[in-house]
Parts: C-alpha cells; sequence; structure tokens
C-alpha cells in the first residue's frame, strides 16, 4: 500500500488486463495492443487521468455499440504532405497511432506530414504521439478536440473541449523536451480525481452553473464550467482561450469532425449535443524532419545545451531547481517503473467491476 487510498499495481499487470478488456469486445490482438499501450505510458508518466483510470468509459461505450472495435480507417481526401483520415469511429487509441504514423510516413518522403482526423474518439495523452516522432528522429505535433467543458473568456457555458496540445523535441545526452498541455486551467480528469478523493481545487480553475469561481469540483460536474488557460483576463486567459481555438478548428473545423459544443461526450454522463455538424472528434498530427532544417545531431546537442542553461537559471525562494517541460512526468516514469502504478480506490472497483460483468480475472 502507498497509503490508505493508492495501491500499487505493476504497470505490465493493467496494460495485460486492459489487453484483454478490448480483446472481450471483439477488438483485433494488434489494435488491443496497441490502445493498451496508449493508456500503460499514461500511467507510468503520472497522468493519472487519462491511464487505466479511463478504461471503464470505454468499457460502457464499447457495450452500448458507440465505439467501432474493427474500423476501416480511411484516408479520404490527400496531397503530398497533407491528407485527412476517417477514423470509422474506432477507438481513438488505434485510429489515433495510426494517423499518426501517416504524418511520419509522409515527413520521411516530404519533409513535414500533416494529418487532421474527424469520426474517431478519445486518443489517450497527446504526449504519446509526439513521443513517437521522437523515435524518428522528427519534431512531433498532436492535439485534439474533446467535448464541451470549457467556457470561453466571459462566457458562462460550456463551449469548448479541453483541446490538448503536445510537441516533443529530441535531445543528445539529456531526455526530450515534451511539452503536453490542456488549453484549459486544468485538465477535466484532475476534477474528476479531485472530486473522488474529496479535495477542493485552486480558485481560478472552474466556474458554478451561475458563472461564479469555486474551489468546489462537484460545482463543476453539476453545470459548471471549466475556464480556459490562465483564467481571467487579466491573468492571460484570452491566449488560452485562442490556443483552444486553434486547437479546435485544426482538428474538428478542418477534418469533417464536430467542433466546439457539438464535440460527442467521452463520458456517458456528459450531455449528449442535440446538433451533429460532422463526424465524431477530430484530432491533428504533424511531424517535421529535424535534418530539413539542420543535421540532427546539432539539432540534438544544440536542445541540450538550451535545456543545461535553462536548468541553471537562478530558481525562487523554496524551489530546488527551474523545471524544463516533461521533468514532472519524466520523474514519474522513473519512479512508476521500479514501483508500480499507484491506483485510488474508486479506479480498482471500477476494474473490479470490468472484471465481475466480463469473467476476466484480475488480481486485486
Amino acid at each position: 500500500m502507498v497509503s490508505d487510498q493508492t495501491t500499487l499495481f505493476s504497470s505490465e499487470l493493467l496494460k495485460e488486463f486492459t489487453v484483454k478488456v478490448f480483446l472481450h469486445f471483439g477488438v483485433s490482438k494488434a489494435e488491443a495492443d496497441q490502445a493498451a499501450d496508449v493508456l500503460s505510458l499514461s500511467d507510468l508518466r503520472g497522468i493519472d487521468s487519462h491511464g487505466v483510470a479511463r478504461l471503464h468509459t470505454y468499457f460502457d461505450m464499447f457495450k452500448l455499440g458507440r465505439i467501432n472495435p474493427k474500423p476501416n480507417i480511411t484516408i479520404v481526401r490527400e496531397r503530398k504532405s497533407v491528407c485527412t483520415v476517417d477514423g470509422d469511429n474506432g477507438l481513438g487509441l488505434v485510429v489515433g497511432p495510426r494517423a499518426n504514423k501517416i504524418a511520419m510516413d509522409k515527413a520521411e518522403q516530404h519533409g513535414s506530414g500533416w494529418v487532421s482526423v474527424c469520426n474517431t474518439n478519445h486518443y489517450g495523452i497527446a504526449s504519446y504521439y509526439s513521443f513517437k516522432a521522437l523515435e524518428r528522429d522528427m519534431i512531433g505535433w498532436s492535439m485534439t478536440n474533446t467535448t464541451k467543458l470549457v467556457a470561453p473568456l466571459w462566457g458562462a457555458e460550456r463551449m469548448l473541449g479541453t483541446n490538448p496540445i503536445s510537441i516533443a523535441f529530441p535531445g543528445l545526452k539529456n531526455r526530450p523536451i515534451v511539452i503536453d498541455l490542456a488549453t484549459s486551467a486544468a485538465a477535466y480528469g484532475k476534477i474528476e480525481i479531485a472530486k473522488r478523493k474529496g479535495k477542493t481545487i485552486p480558485k481560478g480553475w472552474i466556474i458554478n452553473k451561475a458563472g461564479d469561481m469555486t474551489d468546489q469540483p462537484s460545482d463543476m460536474i453539476e453545470g459548471g464550467a471549466l475556464l480556459p488557460l490562465g483564467s481571467e483576463r487579466e491573468l492571460g486567459g484570452h491566449k488560452g482561450y485562442a490556443l483552444s481555438a486553434m486547437v479546435d478548428i485544426l482538428t474538428s473545423v478542418l477534418s469533417g469532425a464536430n467542433w466546439g459544443p457539438f464535440a460527442p461526450p467521452f463520458a456517458l454522463r456528459q450531455e449528449i449535443p442535440a446538433l451533429s455538424v460532422g463526424k465524431g472528434i477530430g484530432h491533428f498530427f504533424g511531424a517535421m524532419q529535424i535534418d530539413g532544417f539542420m543535421d540532427v545531431a546539432e539539432f540534438k546537442q544544440r536542445i541540450d545545451d538550451w535545456i543545461e542553461v535553462f536548468r541553471n537559471t537562478k530558481p525562487v525562494k523554496g524551489q530546488a531547481a527551474v523545471l524544463i517541460p516533461g521533468d514532472p512526468e519524466h520523474e514519474a516514469e522513473d519512479i512508476r517503473r521500479k514501483e508500480g502504478i499507484p491506483l485510488i480506490k474508486a479506479v480498482v472497483d471500477d476494474l473490479k467491476d470490468i472484471s465481475k460483468q466480463t469473467g476476466i480475472k484480475f488480481d486485486f
């Protein structure tokens, strides 16, 4: 036991169970492995809201027939370095990696590749995809829209998703710089986890249904909204709102997916929009060949130099050092690969319920 609230599980055990759950619903072995790989990386890197904590939602969606277990993923429009992919309502954890590979393949041939995706579902953590580009000495981009949870600046109702963005840059000796952020003041998963733990959240993350700021997670879940990154105008909320709009347009207006308030929900309890303006939700992937700009080793060395200069910034009182984007996740991964994945009781209960309903054994 880590504490009275969390229990440690090996990532291999969780991944094996996840694969079996996807297989239970007719997903192929290769695609079940792929989907489980995305969720596993999320847990390993400490992004608990997007790992096995999401598995019961996938289970529910499959059970109700809302996700296609055997999608025919197709390119519906294409030019040399760009294309649009239709995910055939498949698992985003399968559609996303396929579309990201297309972007990287195009980058190898043309220097860069850009893929917009429609008719897909929740694709896990955005950084999974930018990491894949690093394996091919590329700079990787990833973003997705999500169902409405965020109020636009000066708005008092949900209109945009948390709309995350990730971009990653490889280092030579240092670990990569990995940027992965929601364009809301906080990810919805953090609100869910705070509610499960019975904790309050920082002021500036959410508003209640009357449009007032609050520190109670339930106020947001019960009709309130997340705020854009930056919160109020005076604190830069207009910038987070603009970034969210950019993601919404690239992932969904451009691809033919549902944008803004019309994006369908992933969690069953969320409101289903009465109107559709496209197919599913949307993703957007980009890959750029580094050696089209400069020698790859030289670039990686320059990234190392950048990291070391910023690492040596004089820190504020109470902090040991300045963070480089990706540091907390790198540290979490080091610890969790050795010690295991900590799961709170509510998540363990969800996994037990899946096990009971499917007959898939799990060592709790």
